[in-house]
């Protein structure tokens, strides 16, 4: 079940080990120690997953990341939301596919789904239009040989494919 604790575990227990420089993301999927795995929570875990990327790789300080000459240009205690720098840089934050950023009001119009309804419903569809990519001829031809050998070895008879 997912809940808030599993989502404060799983970002702090990803963003801490990154942080210290690890480059291996362990666990997305699992819970209860492991035991169990749940597509949706995968859904939500590569959210965090990209998040917690999104952050180890830093922000990029410049004159234009900092607005230097916007700054300059509109002034001590003026509006910067409206202004075209600020408009072209409002995707500057990461952008997770579940995490639901809109006011309440938007998000209640659009029926109140919480992240772990928002998962399942993810999973279940990615599940249902995935299509593998076929396997190379070469590479089903050296598993099917493989196959043969060690059907050989036991006894059994050769297979009809």
């Amino acid at each position: 079940m997912s809940d808030v604790q599993i989502g404060h575990e799983k970002t702090l227990t990803g963003l801490l080990p990154a942080l210290a420089g690890a480059n291996i993301i362990y666990g997305l999927g699992m819970l209860e120690m492991g035991v169990t795995f749940s597509a949706a929570q995968l859904m939500m875990d590569a959210d965090i997953a990209e998040m917690i990327l999104y952050a180890v790789r830093g922000v990029t300080v410049s004159d234009e990341t900092l607005s230097v000459d916007v700054t300059k240009e509109v002034g001590y205690r003026k509006d910067f939301l409206t202004h075209k720098h600020t408009f072209k840089n409002r995707f500057i934050q990461s952008s997770p596919i579940l995490i639901d950023r809109q006011m309440r009001n938007r998000w209640t119009e659009a029926g109140s789904s919480h992240m772990p309804a928002r998962a399942e419903v993810l999973a279940k569809k990615l599940i249902a239009e995935y299509r593998p990519a076929p396997l190379a001829e070469e590479a089903s031809r050296a598993i099917r040989a493989i196959v043969n050998e060690r059907e050989k070895e036991l006894g059994l008879p050769p297979s009809s494919d």
